[in-house]
């Protein structure tokens, strides 16, 4: 395929990455507008909590407060983390986020972006879509 603009062979774009990462790294005004994805950064101590895991603790909090409604709103997306201040990323939508604080918990914002890294996993709630 011919390309006259070399935006798609550019060694600094992997193809790992979608259609919507190029067009938001060419018009970085548009990227500010979609950062869906809050990144939340979860120590050793914290994964030892069991509560500090979604899928065991957001279902039953919806339950108790009678807001199962928001269960369908909910994505979270997992991915191994690379440090012991790190072990395991979660990637929250806004919902996801605004529950888990209401739970009281007190999440660690490492970054956001667009949508979660082809390498994470959906941990809990509906996938992303666009």
């Amino acid at each position: 395929m011919n390309n006259e603009d070399g935006a798609t062979s550019n060694p600094g774009f992997s193809s790992g990455h979608t259609s919507n990462d190029l067009l938001f790294r060419l018009r970085p005004e548009s990227s500010q507008k979609s950062l869906n994805y809050e990144i939340v950064a979860q120590s050793s101590d914290e994964v030892q909590d069991v509560l500090n895991a979604p899928p065991f603790s957001i279902g039953p909090y919806l339950i108790e407060s009678g807001e199962t409604r928001l269960l369908t709103t909910i994505s979270i997306y997992s991915e191994r983390g690379v440090n012991r201040d790190q072990v395991r990323l979660l990637y929250m939508n806004a919902a996801a986020v605004r529950i888990w604080k209401a739970m009281g918990r007190n999440p660690t914002m490492v970054g956001a972006q667009h949508r979660p890294p082809r390498t994470a996993l959906l941990m809990y709630g509906v996938p992303f879509s666009d």
